[in-house]
């Protein structure tokens, strides 16, 4: 059996309504399972008994599990999940429905309002390893200077029509 990798996100509450946005936004995404906190543990864990303690969904496919884990633990930006789209309407439409509620961050990547950071982005390794290193140069700097991912603005930083960012 090939090893299953599932991102497993510490919440400290909202998984159930983390579970239900996440499902709406993203094609071919289902809720598979809510699991509650048993009475047994209570001293370790905190919770009341029947409270949900992890919601597992898929995005697309895959799996993620999302558990309301109190305030021991924070999500941050050292973990995202990388989103690479062909268009910029697939960009804005993923960055406007994540974005709600949430903080944009720098070079595409945006802070959800649950905490989870997410990096809405089009596939740019063709430019970061292109054998010109003025291409690398231009787009790396273009990037920097971004907010959210701007296509044409890459494309026009690879062929040399913008200077990268200070």
């Amino acid at each position: 059996m090939p090893i299953r990798f599932i991102p497993h996100l510490w919440l400290e509450s909202g998984a159930e309504e983390a579970a239900a946005f996440y499902t709406s936004i993203f094609p071919n995404s289902r809720i598979t399972s809510v699991t509650r906190y048993p009475d047994v543990g209570r001293e370790v864990h905190g919770q009341e008994p029947g409270t949900v303690l992890t919601v597992t969904i898929e995005l697309d496919g895959n799996p993620v599990m999302l558990l309301n884990g109190g305030p021991g633990f924070r999500l941050d930006e050292a973990f995202s999940f990388l989103l690479e789209f062909e268009t910029q309407e697939e960009i804005d439409r993923y960055w406007n429905a994540l974005l709600e509620g949430g903080q944009p961050q720098a070079c595409g990547w945006l802070t959800d309002r649950f905490g989870v950071s997410w990096q809405v982005a089009c596939p740019m390794d063709h430019w970061l390893t292109d054998p010109d290193p003025a291409v690398r140069e231009r787009v790396f700097g273009a990037v920097l200077g971004m907010v959210k991912i701007d296509i044409a603005a890459l494309e026009a930083a690879a062929r040399g029509q913008v200077s990268p960012a200070a």
